[in-house]
């Protein structure tokens, strides 16, 4: 048994259906698309007479033979997705009732359907796509967004579906978490911090944690990493030395007049 990341498509449980293709090099064609995007099973609806295999394996090469190998037929669309428990239909036609998303947003959404569910890509055929029959046979629609000329290669379309699911099965989707730094090392940068800021008059050293609570709580909802603390740790330090030196030479200057003005007088 398959264990199941639910963070993840299930690629094996996708299935391409080219529903009544004319030109047998498309199917070729998308058979390599799907191989090269991770998807195995590959479904033809009704083929044109023409079909041969020859010219389909030339398309698909060596690389997806196997997917060409292990292609079913079909003699109805409906036949075709009796195994399947969601069906997506591809269409270029927008408006009227149909809701039809991106291949992104469809992706994801499959994403916890296809942990139970075996889920069919449903193409059309090559000169009018699906009938509005043929989309009544499926639970939801997607559209390929193009700029002014809307029409795809078979091949084509096929890729972008199967290089976002692709996407949907490599990206789980786990927000990034950096190595944060320890709470010694923040307890060090906030004692050093409390204790500059003191000095140079922004926190009254009567009341100190009142501020230092404001701050505590910015950081905090920065994540600091030790690296960043360390780097804000070492401007405290040139902060300090900054005023040390400002107050000796301050201290000297003072000195210094002083003296000038015992020999004048």
């Amino acid at each position: 048994m398959v264990s199941a990341d639910t963070r993840k498509i299930r690629l094996d449980h996708i299935a391409v259906v080219l529903n009544q293709p004319r030109i047998p090099e498309n199917i070729g064609a998308a058979a390599r698309a799907m191989r090269n995007m991770g998807i195995r099973e590959l479904v033809v609806v009704d083929p044109n007479k023409n079909f041969d295999f020859d010219p389909i394996l030339k398309l698909a090469t060596h690389a997806a033979s196997d997917v060409v190998a292990s292609m079913r037929l079909y003699p109805t669309l409906q036949a075709a997705l009796a195994p399947y428990r969601f069906v997506v239909g591809t269409t270029a036609r927008l408006g009227g009732q149909r809701r039809v998303s991106d291949p992104a947003v469809t992706a994801r959404k499959l994403i916890p359907v296809s942990q139970e569910n075996r889920i069919a890509l449903v193409f059309g055929r090559e000169d009018r796509g699906l009938s509005n029959e043929d989309l009544r046979l499926c639970h939801a629609l997607v559209n390929i967004p193009t700029a002014d000329f809307s029409s795809l290669n078979l091949a084509q379309a096929v890729m972008v579906l199967c290089y976002e699911m692709n996407r949907a099965a490599a990206d789980d989707r786990r927000p990034f978490t950096p190595k944060l730094a320890n709470r010694y090392q923040l307890d060090g940068m906030y004692d050093q911090l409390r204790e500059i800021l003191i000095r140079i008059c922004y926190l009254n050293p009567e009341n100190p944690d009142y501020w230092m609570n404001h701050l505590r709580n910015f950081f905090t909802r920065l994540g600091l990493r030790a690296r960043e603390v360390s780097i804000i740790r070492g401007i405290i330090r040139q902060v300090n030395w900054y005023s040390e030196k400002r107050y000796r030479d301050g201290l000297e200057e003072g000195l210094q007049k002083a003296r000038e003005k015992e020999t004048c007088d």
